[in-house]
């Protein structure tokens, strides 16, 4: 099993709810595509010290597990990948940062 690990960080701060709609909307597009085994996200836990993060602050964090590199590679090219995109970078500016692993367990 390879793993995708995001994280999410929007632009200007998010309220919980619109946080939730993503994640939900993520996931039942990645689990319905068929190409992905596992999903699991969290919401980012606030604290002090955010306040002095170096590059971004997280809104979430967000594990995609898959079968192989080729399937990590083929979720990319899905079509209703690139249109949740989109949609969510007109509606709520964010940028991702990721790392593809094995299981660190």
């Amino acid at each position: 099993m390879i793993h995708h690990t995001m994280i999410v960080a929007f632009d200007e701060p998010i309220p919980a709810d619109e946080l939730d709609e993503y994640l939900k909307e993520l996931e039942e597009l990645t689990m319905g595509s068929g190409a992905f085994q596992s999903f699991a996200a969290r919401h980012h836990l606030r604290v002090p010290s955010d306040d002095h993060a170096p590059v971004a602050v997280a809104s979430a964090v967000v594990r995609f597990g898959m079968a192989d590199l080729d399937a990590l590679n083929a979720s990319f090219a899905l079509p209703a990948i690139g249109e949740f995109i989109t949609n969510w970078q007109a509606r709520r500016p964010y940028k991702a940062i990721w790392v593809n692993h094995e299981p660190l367990a």
